[in-house]
């Protein structure tokens, strides 16, 4: 008896932060590709088809395929390093990453915050 079949496995490749089409929100987005395997006894063997990449919004939910070439290009526009490939380095034409435009400002000159629903 041989035993066969297929397996798919998910692989993330960045979190990216983007205008959803869907809901117009700005927010993070998972871009990740889906890779299917041929299994033999349950070990995967070969890809038997063409890796799929998604996108996927992480306000909304909503999910679309991109092509290999988007993807691509949306990696090289979120700076995200990948293994094995040039390192980006500081003030080669890169924008420095924003951080939290509150942090270390005082929060209302030291007087607690008010809850607007009690007097």
């Amino acid at each position: 008896m041989i035993i066969f079949g297929t397996s798919s496995k998910m692989y993330q490749l960045a979190m990216l932060n983007l205008l959803c089409s869907f809901c117009g929100n700005p927010s993070a987005h998972a871009l990740r590709k889906r890779v299917t395997k041929f299994s033999l006894f349950f070990i995967p063997l070969f890809p038997i088809a063409p890796a799929k990449h998604h996108l996927q919004c992480t306000f909304c939910g909503a999910a679309s395929e991109v092509t290999k070439e988007n993807a691509e290009q949306l990696l090289a526009q979120g700076g995200a390093p990948q293994p094995g490939g040039p390192q980006p380095q500081p003030g080669h034409g890169q924008i420095p990453p924003q951080g939290n435009p509150f942090a270390g400002q005082p929060q209302g000159g030291g007087q607690p915050p008010q809850n607007p629903y009690q007097s």
